[in-house]
């Protein structure tokens, strides 16, 4: 016997549009449909159940990009047990970690990771796209009969996916079925989406980017998933035209690398309605680039726990509002809050966060959950200004602000500045302990190829644009900037490493 269709909603499209290609596998061009994807998630719940899997027990999986996340996600959500994806990512003790403290009741695995994950006791591992088939169970016919009747509310937890970690151990964020329904349905109705749409997965699946912030809700308007293990530039342009995809969200520095390839410059994109950019504040070159060839472009804003899709701008607008998310959702509220109140236009403050589509709470963490809420408001720690007329542009993280002789710094704008020199790569700006000033802006700075910059010439670029107090004291021209796991720039380890020096 099946759950309600809100919650087992895969159930239901199964039904409705059976024939509909639902995911495809770009590495292999493998393609299932609706009703093939939700047979493949009932025959993984039987499964799953015959190995003592009840409602509440963690189910973990470590692959990289791969139809198993849908299959694990979708089997949960049919018997009420909690998709926990690892971040292949992690060091061996960062995983552990994880593992540790989700204590999950069955593990996959991924061939790939076999080898070099050893040390994990799996349940099962996943030799290719059909390792389904393989799953020992009963004929297909009897399969819903053997699927019991589960009493899964709207609250209940769906999926566990864990935090960063940057500022200390990752977390645990649990999301509820309520809260990836309602992220898929603002989405959803903020894009327009539906059943014609197609949708590349680059960013790994366990991290909520890829598995919630266009899959989940493409999949719930009926549309498709193409699905790649690894991304590569040249090859992510060469999916978006073969396969006709409408809508795509990659991360800042993916699209620094895919703007500088030749696919890039010599492709219209006639099917692309929007490219969307999340995980971090994106360059205004990124913007020019896509303004140049008139493609639609805009930046989102989200983290693990809430959504992660939270603002909707048009693409017309976003190319005159350049660095702003833009206005809150249908489904969802936004607060921006200075000391206890809240903040004036324009003026920065707190991002606080309401809706349906937020986390429950942080796994095994009581303390640092009832520090993140205020009543219903999810306290982001992420800074923001909202406009005259509601357009909401991020200032950077609370903890990131920088106090200099008593001026409040905000990191974002000094980057985004200095992102616009010509020989400039990537950039990072940080806070360093001075005895006199409490703290000085430091610019760590990679030139691209075959440039050469100096700390003068820097300086000289600043003075142009930005107040005195705001110029970096010190420039450090380095190869390469530290990224985290996801990608980001790891400020972290910039400022750690300045320490020991």
């Amino acid at each position: 016997m099946s759950v309600h269709p809100e919650i087992d909603w895969i159930g239901k499209r199964a039904q409705l549009f059976e024939d509909d290609i639902a995911v495809i596998d770009a590495d292999t061009d493998t393609k299932w449909t609706y009703k093939e994807m939700n047979e493949r998630a009932i025959q993984l719940a039987v499964y799953l159940i015959d190995h003592q899997v009840e409602k509440g027990d963690r189910v973990a999986l470590l692959a990289p990009n791969h139809v198993s996340y849908f299959d694990f996600l979708f089997a949960c959500k049919k018997i009420g047990a909690i998709f926990v994806p690892l971040n292949w990512r992690l060091a061996q003790e960062e995983l552990e970690y994880v593992i540790n403290d989700a204590s999950p009741k069955f593990i996959a695995i991924h061939d790939e990771f076999e080898q070099t994950h050893e040390w994990i006791e799996s349940n099962l591992v996943i030799h290719h796209n059909q390792y389904i088939d393989q799953v020992p169970t009963t004929e297909k016919l009897e399969l819903k009969l053997k699927l019991p009747f589960v009493d899964i509310e709207e609250k209940d937890p769906l999926a566990m996916i864990y935090t960063g970690g940057t500022t200390g151990k990752p977390k645990g964020a649990v999301l509820s079925h309520q809260s990836i329904f309602w992220n898929a349905i603002n989405t959803i109705i903020s894009w327009d989406l539906n059943q014609h749409d197609c949708t590349l997965t680059t960013i790994p699946m366990f991290h909520t980017g890829g598995l919630n912030a266009l899959s989940t809700p493409v999949l719930l308007a009926g549309g498709t998933v193409v699905l790649r293990s690894n991304f590569d530039p040249e090859e992510a342009v060469e999916d978006l035209i073969r396969y006709r995809c409408s809508v795509v969200l990659f991360i800042p520095t993916m699209y620094h690398m895919i703007v500088q390839t030749d696919a890039f410059q010599n492709s219209t994109f006639p099917d692309m309605n929007v490219f969307l950019s999340g995980g971090a504040p994106c360059p205004l070159t990124v913007y020019q680039a896509f303004e140049e060839k008139g493609l639609k472009f805009k930046e989102g804003y989200g983290l693990t726990e809430a959504g992660p899709n939270n603002f909707y701008i048009d693409p017309d607008v976003a190319k005159t509002l350049q660095g702003s998310v833009g206005r809150e959702m249908v489904f969802n509220q936004i607060r921006i809050m200075n000391e206890g109140q809240e903040a004036e236009a324009n003026e920065v403050g707190e991002l606080w966060l309401k809706g349906k589509h937020l986390f429950e709470y942080y796994w095994n963490n009581e303390d640092e959950t009832d520090q993140a809420f205020h009543d219903d408001w999810f306290k982001t720690g992420d800074l923001a200004r909202k406009d005259e007329d509601g357009y909401v542009y991020i200032a950077g993280r609370k903890k990131e602000m920088i106090i200099s002789g008593g001026e409040n710094i905000y990191p974002l704008e000094i980057e985004h500045w200095l992102q616009s020199h010509e020989s400039i790569n990537e950039v990072a700006v940080v806070g360093l302990p001075h005895e006199k000033w409490g703290e000085v802006v430091a610019a760590f700075v990679s030139q691209k190829g075959g440039e050469t910059l100096s700390e003068d010439e820097l300086k000289d670029y600043c003075q142009k644009k930005l107040s005195r107090y705001k110029i970096p004291k010190q420039f450090h021209i380095i190869d390469e900037l530290p990224k985290t796991h996801v990608g980001k720039i790891n400020k972290k380890a910039l400022v750690n490493e300045q320490l020991k020096q």
